[in-house]
């Protein structure tokens, strides 16, 4: 017999309050690692880099270097002559002043300052050894004949940020990717197909693709959907029926899931909607985790055309009263289909008091002069996100 099907009510909330606790200290320890990690590349890269620009060391040096750390501390892992350049590029790039005054147009005072580990702890919190005393002792002597890290760096990590760096050229880009990898936990495969997809754009785009009701309902949507996904893991013919379409994106759920957003947990596809004697069925319901909502998604093969979106709303109105729980929001509905009029959306769009929008699974790129407004309100709400969950 099951012995977790005998708790109490009473003891198994206190069992929750005791996991959310562990998972709460295994963050914190998480972010602090990450964040010697992150300092002791910023301090090796700083040193690096004033050597090289002094024309006091050479390629050839910097290779010495990684084969003397190879030889005398082979349990320091990551100080390859090709991650010693990384950790330079990661200071250089960071520490232009073109970064730190991008920074300072769109993140608070507090993220754009110095990095610092936190010696004094609570008595309540493990110290770290020694070992990490003078790892931290020798990254900040370093650092004050430099320019400090900031403290936005501690996002993501130095995997992420080498993806980063190598493959964004703007200022305003990297900082969208630092915050986007945070909010997403991305791993590096994760980051890097983000990047190849555009996601910079297609979750920045116009917002004209987004129901009245669903910026009313949810203001914080525009940076939660994406106005383009990608599904070219498909490989679907250029001729395909919304079955195939359907059944290829369950088969490739995970990768589907990355492209919605990682808060996107999978219920069914061809939910069945029951309403008097005949039954209707929506082609994918998913459970958004962060707004505690149901999101159904309809696929169409062909362009976008207002009747969808009245087909929707009836899906909508019948998750809402039949199944919809009470301690959730109402539902979303998203309509993916392969092109959209953006003229035609808007219109659609203007009086719909349901919480829908439209999406396309192709590339749709945006004037970059509406990139820094667009970028402006996605740090804000990262920002408002970063302190709600008290991730860092």
């Amino acid at each position: 017999m099951n012995q977790s099907n005998n708790i109490l009510p009473m003891l198994e909330h206190q069992f929750s309050e005791l996991l959310s606790m562990i998972n709460m200290y295994r963050s914190r320890a998480s972010c602090a690692v990450n964040e010697m990690q992150l300092l002791t590349a910023w301090s090796v890269g700083a040193y690096v880099s004033s050597k090289l620009h002094m024309e006091q060391w050479g390629s050839k040096v910097v290779t010495l270097f990684a084969e003397y750390m190879k030889t005398n501390a082979p349990e320091q892992k990551g100080f390859s002559r090709r991650n010693i350049y990384n950790m330079v590029l990661f200071y250089e790039e960071y520490s232009e002043p073109t970064f730190l005054s991008t920074l300072q147009s769109y993140l608070p005072s507090s993220l754009v300052q110095p990095a610092t580990a936190l010696i004094q702890r609570s008595n309540n919190e493990v110290q770290p050894k020694a070992a990490e005393f003078v790892q931290l002792e020798t990254a900040q002597k370093a650092q004050s004949a430099n320019i400090p890290m900031p403290q936005i760096l501690q996002h993501t990590s130095f995997t992420n940020h080498v993806t980063i760096l190598n493959r964004c050229k703007t200022v305003e880009e990297r900082l969208f990717y630092i915050l986007y990898a945070n909010r997403e936990r991305l791993k590096t495969k994760e980051l890097e197909r983000c990047i190849s997809n555009d996601t910079y754009t297609s979750l920045l785009g116009s917002k004209h693709n987004l129901s009245k009701g669903l910026l009313q309902t949810y203001p914080n949507s525009p940076t939660l959907f994406k106005d383009t996904a990608f599904i070219d893991f498909l490989g679907l013919p250029q001729k395909h029926s919304e079955k195939k379409l359907r059944n290829g994106l369950v088969q490739h759920m995970k990768q589907f899931i990355l492209e919605l957003g990682k808060d996107f947990l999978f219920v069914d596809q061809e939910y069945q909607l029951q309403v008097g004697a005949s039954v209707f069925k929506a082609d994918l319901l998913f459970f958004h985790r962060g707004l505690q909502a149901l999101v159904a998604v309809e696929l169409k093969r062909r362009k976008f055309r207002p009747a969808d979106l009245g087909q929707l709303e009836f899906y909508l109105e019948v998750l809402d009263r039949d199944v919809k729980r009470s301690n959730e929001n109402p539902s979303i509905g998203i309509i993916l289909c392969p092109e959209a009029d953006k003229t035609v959306v808007e219109y659609a769009m203007s009086r719909s008091l349901s919480p829908t929008m439209v999406a396309e699974y192709k590339r749709q790129l945006i004037p970059k002069d509406k990139m820094q407004t667009l970028l402006q309100e996605y740090c804000e709400l990262a920002q408002l996100e970063k302190y709600k969950n008290d991730t860092f």
